[in-house]
């Protein structure tokens, strides 16, 4: 794993994902011109009871779902719930990078994310693949774009060995939960066990650290 792509609990700070109620269903990550950006709540130091986990997550910035308008996020729901979730759990954390990056622009990420699943395209990425056979738990953080996870989650799971490895999805979405993600991950893994998933509405996002923390201790990760 390398330095650049990988870090114990730190995160860079960027991410959007889109969210809404029109064909792509995208909640994700950005930041208020108007207004302070939104940042997880204060973290209580725990017990740490995990030391195989990596987390993995998308997030892509600019403008975003909100409540059936748009808003501007430059720390996206995902990354923001990403980061609860290292505050509380030993883990490493690797952030998917495109190759070609995604519009800022909501309407243009809508349309390129449906051509991508149309074509069930495959889009690069950017930094090299995290080693991980050296983890237990693989928890793949991402929005929900159209009821299924970014085709670039696909990449990565077809680029990386996960047989063995407990699987846990984790979304941030407007209205459509998990969406498909656990069928997602189910068909493109191979031999890997698919564990309990985590839903939150990102504009929500920011207040979902009890719903985070039972969540942990559900899958045990957390004491």
């Amino acid at each position: 794993m390398t330095a650049r792509s990988t870090s114990r609990r730190t995160f860079l700070r960027a991410g959007l994902a889109l969210g809404g109620a029109t064909l792509l269903t995208v909640a994700g990550c950005m930041s208020q011109d108007t207004a302070p950006s939104p940042q997880p709540s204060a973290v209580t130091p725990r017990p740490r009871t995990n030391t195989g986990t990596l987390l993995v997550y998308f997030c892509r910035p600019g403008e975003n779902y909100w409540y059936g308008g748009r808003r501007d996020l430059e720390v996206g729901n995902t990354e923001v719930l990403a980061t609860m979730i290292a505050d509380r759990v030993d883990c490493e954390t690797y952030r998917i990078e495109a190759a070609d990056p995604y519009s800022a622009d909501y309407e243009a990420t809508v349309a390129r994310n449906v051509r991508e699943q149309e074509q069930d395209a495959r889009p690069a990425i950017a930094s090299p693949r995290p080693d991980v056979s050296r983890y237990e738990t693989v928890i793949l953080a991402s929005p929900i774009w159209n009821v299924r996870p970014p085709m670039i989650l696909s990449t990565f799971v077809e680029s990386v060995p996960l047989e063995g490895k407990r699987v846990l999805p984790v979304t941030t979405h407007a209205m459509s939960g998990l969406g498909r993600s656990v069928d997602v991950y189910t068909e493109l893994t191979v031999g890997a066990s698919i564990g309990e998933g985590l839903a939150v509405r990102g504009e929500e996002v920011t207040h979902a650290a009890s719903q985070v923390e039972q969540w942990l201790r559900g899958v045990t990760l957390m004491a």
